[in-house]
C-alpha cells in the first residue's frame, strides 16, 4: 500500500519533542502514535469545556495547537512549500482515522482547512497566497466557503441565485448563503456565485471570489442552530452589494463547479476516515460497558443479543475501513474515484450512525446523557448524510454509471 512506500515528515519549525523525519513504515507509525497519544490524551479530556464554546472554550484550543505545534503534529498534511508537514495524501487518510477519534481533533492540529488550502493552492495568485493561504495553514486565521443557498437545493450547484458583476476593477457580489461553516470566525468567505450569462453552459456560469468578511455589506445573519447545538457554527449569511477588488478573484471566471469539485473530492475521503474514527471510539467504549455492566446472571458480553451488536459494529467498522482505503488508493492512482467516493460517502454515513447508535443501546439509559460522549457523537453522525452530497446524490450516481456499464464498477479494477 502506497500508504506505507516512503511517507516524508518533518519535524515542524520550534518543536520539541515531535517526530522528526521519515522514511519508513516505522515512521508513519511512530507519527500515528504521537497522533493517538494527542487526541486520546489532550484533545479528549478537553472536549467538555470545548463543546461549551466559551472564552474558556477558545482558549484551550489555542493551547491544544500550541502543544500540537510543539509536537511536530501541526498540519502535516498541507505541502511543505506552503508551511506543512509534507506527508502524501495516503498518509494523509489514515491519520484523518486518528483525528477523527475527537470532534475537535481537526481544529487542533490544523487540518480543519485542508479542503480550502487543496483549492487555494492550485487556483491563488500570489498575493492571495500571501495574504490568505499561508497565514490559514499557520493556524493564524480561519476560512469559510460560501456556497449552499438556502432558496435552492444545495445538491445542484447549478442552481445557485448569487451573482457577482465586474463593475471596473471591482467585483459587485450579492449572495444569500447558509451552512458557510465557521463565516463568523473566518477572515475570508471564498463565495460561489453566478458571473457569466446562460450562453456559457450550466457548469461554466460560476466563478468563485475571496470576500473577506469585515467588507462592507457583509453580514452573518446568524448561527443557525443544528441539533441542539450551534457549535458547528454553520452561519447563514448576506451580502448586500459587497464591493472586492477584481484581483479577489479565485482562478479563472466560470472556473467555479471545477474548483468546487476539486475540493469535495479528496475532502470526502478525509470525511470517511474521520467516521472511522468515530466508529473505533464508540466501539470500544461499547467494550468497555460490557465487561464492566452485570445484568441478570452475569455481564452484558455473555449477553447473546448484546455480542450480536457488537459483531455486527465490528464488522461495519472492518468494511468501512477496507472500502474507504480502497478509494484512496484509487485517487493515489491518479483516477477520480468518483464512483468509489461516492460508494464509501453513502455508505459509510449509514455505518458511522449504526455503529454509535448500537454503542448507545449497550449503554442504556446512560448512553443518551451527557455523561458519555454518545449523544454527541450520534447527533453528529446525522449531518453526515447531507453535507458533501446528500445520501441520495451518490446512490443515484453509482446507480446510473454502472447502469450504463456494469464493466466501470470499481470492484473490476483493484489491483491485485
Amino acid at each position: 500500500m502506497s500508504a506505507l512506500r516512503s511517507p516524508s515528515v518533518r519535524r515542524m519549525s520550534g518543536s520539541s519533542k515531535g517526530v522528526s523525519k521519515m522514511g519508513s513504515s516505522e515512521g508513519l507509525a511512530a507519527v500515528l502514535d504521537s497522533m493517538r497519544q494527542f487526541i486520546d490524551e489532550e484533545v479528549i479530556p478537553a472536549e467538555t469545556v470545548l463543546r461549551e464554546a466559551t472564552l474558556d472554550a477558545l482558549v484551550e484550543m489555542e493551547r491544544l495547537k500550541s502543544e500540537a505545534k510543539c509536537r511536530g503534529l501541526w498540519a502535516l498534511g498541507h505541502p511543505r512549500h506552503i508551511g506543512g508537514g509534507g506527508l502524501g495524501f495516503m498518509d494523509v487518510t489514515l491519520l484523518n482515522e486518528v483525528i477523527g477519534r475527537s470532534f475537535f481533533g481537526q481544529s487542533a492540529v490544523g487540518t480543519w482547512s485542508m479542503q480550502d488550502s487543496i483549492m487555494l493552492d492550485k487556483y491563488a495568485n500570489a498575493e492571495q497566497r500571501e495574504r490568505w493561504l499561508l497565514p490559514l495553514v499557520a493556524g493564524e486565521i480561519r476560512s469559510s466557503v460560501g456556497m449552499t443557498e438556502p432558496e435552492v437545493a444545495g445538491s445542484d450547484p447549478t442552481m445557485m441565485q448569487a451573482t457577482a458583476v465586474l463593475d471596473g476593477d471591482e467585483w459587485i457580489v450579492n449572495a444569500h448563503k447558509w451552512f458557510t461553516t465557521g463565516a463568523s470566525i473566518a477572515a475570508f468567505t471564498t463565495v460561489f456565485a453566478r458571473t457569466e450569462p446562460e450562453e456559457a453552459g450550466r457548469y461554466k456560469r460560476f466563478s468563485a471570489i475571496i470576500v473577506p468578511t469585515d467588507t462592507p455589506g457583509y453580514e452573518v445573519v446568524r448561527t443557525i442552530p443544528t441539533m441542539g447545538s450551534t457549535l458547528g457554527a454553520h452561519c447563514e449569511i448576506r451580502l448586500t452589494d459587497v464591493r472586492v477588488p477584481k484581483d479577489h478573484l479565485l482562478g479563472e471566471r466560470g472556473q467555479g463547479f471545477v474548483m468546487a469539485q476539486d475540493r469535495l473530492g479528496p475532502g470526502r475521503i478525509f470525511h470517511c476516515m474521520r467516521w472511522l474514527g468515530q466508529m473505533e471510539r464508540a466501539f470500544e467504549l461499547m467494550c468497555a460497558r460490557v465487561n464492566e455492566r452485570s445484568v441478570h446472571s452475569g455481564l452484558l458480553s455473555q449477553n447473546g443479543q448484546i455480542r450480536l451488536l457488537m459483531a455486527e459494529s465490528a464488522a461495519d467498522i472492518f468494511s468501512h475501513r477496507a472500502a474507504t482505503l480502497a478509494a484512496a488508493e484509487a485517487i493515489d492512482r491518479g483516477s477520480d474515484a468518483r464512483l468509489e467516493i461516492s460508494l464509501i460517502k453513502f455508505r459509510g454515513a449509514q455505518l458511522l450512525h449504526n455503529v454509535i447508535d448500537r454503542a448507545i443501546q449497550v449503554h442504556g439509559a446512560l448512553g443518551v446523557t451527557a455523561d458519555t460522549p454518545l449523544e454527541w457523537m450520534y447527533r453528529e453522525a446525522r449531518y453526515a448524510r447531507i453535507y458533501d452530497g446528500p445520501d441520495e446524490v451518490h446512490r443515484d450516481r453509482v446507480a446510473r454509471a454502472l447502469a450504463k456499464d456494469p464493466s466501470t464498477a470499481p470492484w473490476t479494477h483493484i489491483p491485485a
